[in-house]
């Protein structure tokens, strides 16, 4: 047994016929994941003393929001139209989807604005900052979608109003907001996993390179004055 950047690897033996797996593609591939987002960035038991704001409170807050979305969606998607529309039940997941949905939007503005005067693209975090802020961008058609899933007549109305949107911005042969099953298809499976690998993406990026820094006390001090007009 030999190791390798602190990843132990089984030696060629010639008695045994064991292959050398040093040039294998997934030991490689491992090597680059350790590399990128070590163990103990992955899975940090200590953050430092800045992170105890409401603004990464509000974070988790969306995170968790989110849970629920995909929690209270997938339910409704096995049980289908009916059972929401007509069982005490459904009305219940259903209004828990709605208002999961809602804080999920509350909460995702409240950290996206707060991130943003905090300027959390400093220090490379660049793509942090991106897919925090696309997520948001996918997630409004996500939602707008969950509206004509409704299979009601607000649904019918949406739908024909938001066709004709579609057709004045010439996307209308692409997106056919008429067609039930295409849009329900991009509500509960294309949209929403794109926001689930935005987010995924952005918590992993969050891991690796750290949670921002507040801003120095003169470049806050000259934001406050611009802010106030008095720079």
């Amino acid at each position: 047994m030999s190791t390798t950047g602190g990843v132990p690897e089984m030696a060629p033996d010639a008695s045994t016929g064991a292959l050398d797996t040093t040039g294998s593609w997934t030991v490689a591939l491992r090597r680059r994941l350790v590399a990128v987002l070590p163990p103990e960035k992955l899975l940090p038991d200590g953050q430092p003393a800045y992170v105890a704001s409401w603004i990464y409170v509000f974070g988790v807050l969306t995170l968790t929001s989110l849970v629920v979305i995909i929690g209270s969606g997938t339910i409704l998607a096995l049980k289908g139209p009916g059972w929401w529309h007509d069982s005490g039940l459904g009305h219940f997941f259903n209004s828990i989807h709605l208002w999961a949905v809602e804080l999920f939007f509350f909460f995702t503005v409240i950290h996206l604005w707060g991130k943003y005067w905090m300027s959390a693209w400093r220090g490379g975090r660049a793509r942090v900052w991106m897919t925090g802020a696309n997520s948001f961008l996918v997630a409004i058609p996500c939602a707008l979608t969950g509206y004509i899933s409704q299979q009601n007549f607000d649904a019918q109305w949406i739908s024909t109003q938001a066709k004709d949107a579609m057709n004045a911005v010439g996307i209308g042969s692409f997106f056919n907001l008429l067609n039930f099953g295409q849009i329900y298809g991009y509500h509960v499976f294309l949209l929403p996993a794109a926001v689930l690998g935005l987010v995924v993406a952005h918590v992993l990026l969050v891991r690796r390179h750290g949670v921002v820094p507040p801003l120095p006390d003169d470049l806050r001090t000259l934001l406050d004055d611009a802010r106030q007009g008095r720079a």
